[in-house]
């Protein structure tokens, strides 16, 4: 009988067969640029393909012809991908931006519509606002914790609901872990899809992903990745990922071969291996980020934690939204020292173990102020109505020891001087 294997097991192997690589059990770095015919007639049908003049016949393989096209390090690296994801097809990068930039490109006109959410990672920010607008695509954005007539309520006042060309999200936010509901997103793109065009829905999953949220079970169109974060999961190697149906993903991978922006086979072999202990990575961080949100909660030094592990009922439909999207609370920690940006640099500065730093999803924590550092360039207001203040802190928690974390988390507050609230009258 034959069973259907989980993605976890299928990391070691799925794509690859020793037999092609002289017995290889791991699949070898093809550091090549070019890859040889046999016949003309092969090289004829493989451009066909790769250029787009023809569909792919149903038993046809993809041809390899130059690595910015394809190289098997890259096109095992996809098909294992998908599988966390359910989706048709992968296109990898050679970084999240790149990803990024590449899908809302190809999927945009000027003229469109983009609605996203807030807040956004700084990189994607800058792109939308500084970037986009250059090519004549409007861009519009929505508040943490916005309902279905809200949404719709902004696009009609826009002007250009009959324009509306994607709906961007990140969920959950970076880096204040604020939810947005991926099937109201996906009914509000639905109301305003023509026959002609569908309104796509876009998330970024890179917090989450790819084992603790899959946008597409909710009705998402493309899912986006850093794949720098827990994919790669090393801090050793910059990446990115889109995922969808194998038509969308043509469409990118057809602008990625003219941008030049794909994955190198170096990353992408270094990504196979990473992908290997994917899972036992992420089960160890999210364990750890529960027991060390559930403790900085009671510190008397901390305002406020961010922290899906520690939703309740009584945070209503942030609760519901967590039940329906995710699988566990993942391990992304942000909280709020009592105080300011003193308070904020006097922990990160006095880190030990916790490395102070700006990436997030690998094996070490990181800690980081995204106030001044990964949000740096966000509108000032726009940071204070999305809660990243000067007394936040990003931490990334990693594989460590549980108990030696929290030793530095501790020994750091420590060191923070005790807040006084200046704006409380003296009787």
């Amino acid at each position: 009988m034959k069973r259907k294997f989980q993605p976890e097991t299928l990391m070691m192997s799925h794509g690859y067969r020793p037999e092609w690589s002289e017995g290889a059990v791991k699949c070898p770095i093809f550091q090549t640029s070019t890859f040889a015919f046999r016949t003309a007639e092969e090289g004829k049908a493989f451009f066909e393909v790769a250029y787009g003049l023809r569909e792919q016949g149903a038993r046809e393989k993809t041809g390899l012809i130059y690595s910015r096209i394809n190289n098997p390090d890259m096109e095992i690296l996809e098909e294992r991908l998908k599988l966390w994801d359910g989706a048709e097809a992968a296109a990898v990068f050679e970084s999240g931006m790149s990803a990024i930039s590449t899908a809302l490109f190809e999927f945009l006109q000027p003229g469109d519509l983009l609605l996203y959410s807030n807040p956004l990672y700084g990189g994607t920010s800058h792109f939308v606002h500084h970037v986009l607008t250059k090519f004549g695509i409007n861009v519009l954005g929505f508040r943490p914790g916005a309902t279905r007539a809200e949404l719709v309520q902004l696009i009609e006042a826009s002007g250009k609901k009959d324009r509306l060309g994607m709906i961007y999200i990140e969920t959950p936010a970076n880096p204040t872990n604020d939810l947005v509901d991926i099937a109201m997103c996906r009914s509000v793109a639905d109301q305003f899809s023509t026959p002609e065009r569908r309104a796509l829905v876009t998330v970024d999953n890179t917090y989450m992903g790819p084992l603790w949220q899959h946008p597409l079970r909710h009705g998402a169109d493309l899912v986006l990745y850093s794949a720098t974060k827990y994919i790669g999961g090393h801090s050793d190697v910059i990446a990115g990922a889109c995922l969808g149906s194998a038509e969308r993903i043509t469409r990118v991978k057809t602008l990625r071969t003219f941008l030049g922006n794909m994955i190198a086979p170096h990353t992408g072999w270094l990504l196979l291996r990473s992908l290997e202990t994917l899972k036992l990575r992420m089960e160890k961080q999210t364990e750890n980020a529960q027991i060390v949100a559930r403790r900085l909660a009671r510190h008397p030094k901390i305002a406020k934690v961010y922290y899906l592990g520690l939703l309740s009922p009584e945070d209503g439909e942030a609760y519901a939204i967590y039940q329906r999207q995710c699988s566990a609370p993942g391990a992304m920690v942000s909280f709020e020292l009592k105080g300011g940006e003193r308070e904020a640099f006097a922990f990160l500065n006095h880190l030990k173990l916790v490395k102070l730093a700006v990436s997030l999803g690998s094996t070490e924590s990181l800690a980081q102020h995204p106030a001044t550092m990964t949000h740096a360039g966000v509108d000032p207001t726009e940071k204070a109505a999305f809660g990243i203040t000067d007394a936040l802190v990003r931490l990334s928690v990693g594989v460590e020891n549980a108990e030696d974390l929290w030793w530095d988390l501790e020994q750091a507050l420590d060191k923070v001087p005790a807040w006084v609230d200046t704006t409380v009258e003296m009787v």
